[in-house]
């Protein structure tokens, strides 16, 4: 038995919410339920699973250490996409969802298959860009991405990928 097998065995409807999502079968809300970052987060989700994407969340942040024999404090340990260290997080900030979208090749590359790289930002609907607060620096994130071939983009709902 194979690892995925045991995990299925052991959490059955972890693995059919998983098979409903990667195969587009997943239902989801059809209003937006208080108008919520995290309903148009996860309408955003919906959209790129039927469209034959992988979709992760992509939590950025740091947490406080200390030593665990001396309790000293230490660097905090930072996660999340571009989040190498303060400064560069005050300058750009990678979305909320990390995306593979399968893309055909041109036939001069043979016609095969690749992922690629795209990122997603979630706002609440209704949400209009200012510039304001952290939206600067997510905004320079999706045109760094845009600006090597990868798909970025706000999202209030689903996405056309």
């Amino acid at each position: 038995m194979t690892g995925y097998q045991q995990w299925v065995t052991r959490h059955p409807q972890a693995a059919a919410d998983l098979v409903r999502v990667l195969h587009g079968v997943a239902q989801p809300v059809t209003s937006p339920v208080g108008e919520t970052e995290a309903w148009a987060q996860q309408q955003a989700r919906f959209s790129a699973a039927r469209q034959g994407a992988l979709a992760w969340r992509n939590n950025v942040g740091a947490t406080p250490t200390k030593c665990p024999s001396c309790g000293i404090k230490q660097q905090p340990i930072r996660y999340g996409l571009a989040n190498d260290s303060m400064k560069l997080n005050a300058e750009i900030k990678s979305g909320d969802l990390i995306l593979a979208i399968p893309r055909a090749i041109t036939p001069a590359m043979v016609g095969t298959t690749i992922a690629q790289f795209g990122s997603i930002e979630s706002k609440r609907p209704g949400w209009r860009y200012t510039g304001r607060g952290q939206e600067s620096g997510q905004a320079a994130w999706a045109a760094l991405i845009q600006s090597v071939g990868g798909y970025a983009a706000f999202a209030t709902g689903a996405v056309q990928l």
